[in-house]
């Protein structure tokens, strides 16, 4: 079912909320519930039941009205929509401090995604080791990723360097970035890129603090 839909008709503020609906789905799985409905999901996550199946609606029907969802078979479509029934190689590009604790987040391999590679251009930092991955020089990255099959490059480099981290992690072979470098990457062809720009989300939550200040003036 999942697998026929076309996900370039599915909104993209869409995708977000269905790794957050899978979340809860596998603390329901822990707690061994069997069963639940779209408004016992919106309950859990503060959010709107009648939005969280025009979300489902994009990949199909996985539950029965009246009946809710079994949460073990809306896992397994959900892991398949996003694209976690297979395993991801991923490589990190800046072994500074947020490198090196996004090489130590172990939720990567619980949903599938395989760290096999960290690259930094500093030779103070080339050779050490970040768990259990001994730093590569940068200028190693594409013959990496052509070697190793990579599919995901997270990009943790200054401003200055994440263009030619990402051309050549693109001349590798990667398909997907996720670029935590305060510039924006050009779009190429054939590649997905994901931009997490920190400053702005903190301007953001700044916004609405400073708005809340206000209102108690």
């Amino acid at each position: 079912m999942a697998n026929s839909i076309d996900k370039a008709k599915v909104p993209q503020a869409t995708v977000p909320r269905l790794a957050r609906y899978l979340r809860v789905l596998h603390k329901l799985e822990r707690d061994n519930v069997p069963k639940v409905s779209s408004k016992e999901l919106a309950e859990r996550l503060d959010a709107n039941a009648a939005q969280i199946r025009k979300d489902f609606s994009y990949f199909g029907e996985f539950g029965v009205r009246g009946v809710g969802y079994e949460v073990k078979y809306l896992i397994g479509e959900l892991s398949k929509c996003l694209g976690l029934d297979q395993e991801w190689n991923v490589v990190i590009v800046g072994a500074g401090k947020l490198g090196q604790a996004l090489a130590r987040y172990r939720g990567f391999r619980e949903e599938g995604f395989r760290l096999v590679g960290i690259f930094d251009s500093s030779r103070y930092v080339i050779g050490t080791q970040v768990d259990e991955l001994v730093v590569q020089a940068e200028l190693q990255l594409a013959e990496f990723v052509r070697e190793n099959k990579v599919h995901i490059a997270i990009i943790t480099v200054p401003a200055q360097a994440a263009v030619l981290v990402a051309q050549r992690a693109i001349e590798g072979g990667i398909k997907g970035i996720v670029n935590f470098a305060p510039v924006r990457l050009p779009a190429a062809p054939g590649v997905f890129i994901r931009q997490v720009d920190l400053s702005t989300e903190l301007m953001v939550v700044s916004f609405y603090l400073s708005q809340n200040a206000q209102s108690r003036v």
